[in-house]
This record gives structure tokens, sequence and C-alpha cells, in this order.
């Protein structure tokens, strides 16, 4: 009687705890469910990245821009605007919300055919960095100087660092800039689908001069030499370790090509692509820098 008595408690345990468990995995495909309809919806009210408008970027609160990917994507024109924008010599117009948006990296290689015969050329790469190297709220004045439109950059975040990686695993490391961009256009005007500009800019030192590199060697703090070479005082440009030694801030140059495709003259939005060219980093002055061809979108807004 006492083991019929166990047996059923038993059972009756057993029972309780299966349904306490399918109780369990319902909640759980529950939540999954909930999730992956959450996800499905939030994708189905986003849409592409790209198809994004200014108007509906602000109208998006920051949760549902948090995690999203979309704060490192620029607005696109409203795809049924179409026109041009004038613009007059002698008046100073502002461009604002300016927007870079790269697609594509590629880094100029040297290869070498099946005759022993090398030659540069730019080889496609693999990004290394996170969402947050596009450049946006870039601003700047435009105006119209000896009949051809000039765009002067002024503020903004114009610079990103940034990091590929070439097909053999070798990291290329630069920052992705348009820092003081003076860009000129071949004609006057108007702004409209075939309107281009371009111009040089300056490339600042992917490195700051308080870095410290793991020798513990810097420009305006840290070590001269490294541990071992503290009796070295004197070296040459030929010397391997000179450039290791002494430290610079590099300042560079680049050059950048836009062309609108699109603009909606009510808004003052236009834009369209660029191709961008400009060197690599150069580890405080130790390494020859890459040339590094950048391609994109970008999205603008003349006020």
């Amino acid at each position: 009687m006492m083991k019929l008595c166990i047996l059923l408690a038993f059972i009756a345990i057993v029972a309780g705890f299966r349904a306490n468990m399918q109780m369990k995995t319902d909640s759980f495909n529950k939540a999954i469910a909930g999730a992956f309809a959450g996800f499905i919806a939030a994708n189905s009210v986003f849409g592409p990245a790209h198809a994004l408008t200014r108007d509906q970027v602000l109208s998006l609160s920051y949760e549902q821009v948090k995690g999203s990917g979309l704060a490192n994507r620029c607005p696109q024109v409203p795809e049924s605007a179409s026109g041009s924008i004038s613009i007059s010599s002698g008046k100073k117009y502002k461009v604002t919300d300016l927007c870079l948006e790269p697609t594509n990296w590629q880094v100029a290689e040297e290869t070498e055919d099946k005759k022993g015969n090398t030659k540069k050329e730019f080889v496609n790469t693999k990004l290394m960095t996170r969402q947050t190297y596009s450049l946006d709220g870039v601003s700047g004045t435009l105006e119209v100087k000896d009949g051809k439109a000039v765009f002067t950059e002024e503020d903004g975040i114009d610079y990103a660092a940034t990091t590929v990686q070439l097909p053999g695993g070798e990291r290329v490391p630069f920052l992705f800039s348009i820092k003081n961009l003076v860009a000129k256009s071949s004609s006057a005007g108007p702004i409209g689908p075939g309107f281009d500009l371009g111009g040089s800019f300056r490339v600042p030192s992917y490195r700051t001069g308080l870095f410290l590199d793991p020798k513990g060697r810097g420009t305006t703090t840290g070590y001269d030499f490294a541990g071992a070479l503290a009796a070295r005082q004197t070296g040459t440009e030929e010397d391997e370790l000179f450039k290791e030694n002494n430290k610079k801030f590099d300042v560079l140059s680049g050059d950048i090509e836009f062309a609108v495709n699109k603009v909606d003259p009510a808004s003052g939005e236009f834009g369209g692509v660029f191709v961008s060219n400009q060197p690599s980093d150069t580890d405080m002055g130790a390494k020859t820098p890459k040339d590094i061809l950048i391609k994109g979108v970008f999205f603008g807004r003349l006020e």
C-alpha cells in the first residue's frame, strides 16, 4: 500500500512538472514569436535604409534609431522630386545637413602578372569599422565665382576613423575626411541632375599628438626612443628605425568629386554620388601611406 502511494505521488509530481515545463515552453515560444514579429514589423516600417527621406528620419524617436544602423545612413531625396535649384552670382548660399555615406572601399596595391611585371591597381576590401564611418551635419557656403559654383566646407562631423582589411589580411586604417574642402563646379549652375563639384581637402593624421605606441613613444608625450635604444641619439632618413623613433603629425591631402542626380526645389534638398581618393594612415610617419578610393552616396540641403 505504501509503495502504491509513493508511486501515485511520483506520477503526480511528474505530471505537474511536465505541465509546468509545457507552460514555460509555450511562454518562451510566444516571446520568440513576439520578438520575431517585432523585428519583421520594424523592418517593414523602416524598409531599406537608403529609402528614408529627411522628414522620415526626423520623425523617428531615439529608441527607433538606436541599434538600427540608421544613424550611419544618409537620407535620400524623395523619389517623386524633380527639377533644379537656381543660384545667382553675388549671393552666398548656406549648404547644411551635408552627409556622405561610403558604400565601397578600395586600396591601391601593386600586383604582379605572369611575366613578372608589376602594376598598381585598386583591390576590394572588407570593412572592419562598425557603423560609425559616415560624415554628417557638414555645413559650408556656396557661391558663384568667376562663372563657377564654389563650395567651402566650414563645420560639422567632417572626419571619421575607419579601418578596412585587404584580401591578404593586412588592415589599413585611415581618417575618412573632407576637412577644409573647397570644391568647384564646371558651371555656374543651376543645381540639378548632372551638376558636379570637385576639389581637394585635408587629411589629418589618424593618430593625435598624445598617442603612445606600444613602446611608449609619441610626439608630445612619451619616450623619444625605445627602451633598448636609449643610447641611439643619431639617425638618418635611410635608417629603418629613424621613422619609428621620430613621430610626427602628418597632414596630407585628398580629392573628391560629387555628381548630383536628384533635386527637390521645394525643400532645397539634393543628392547623388561621390568618389574620393585619399591617403591612408602613416603610423605617425613610420609608414608610406596607401591610396584609398572611396565611393558612396551623399545628401545635402541648400538654404
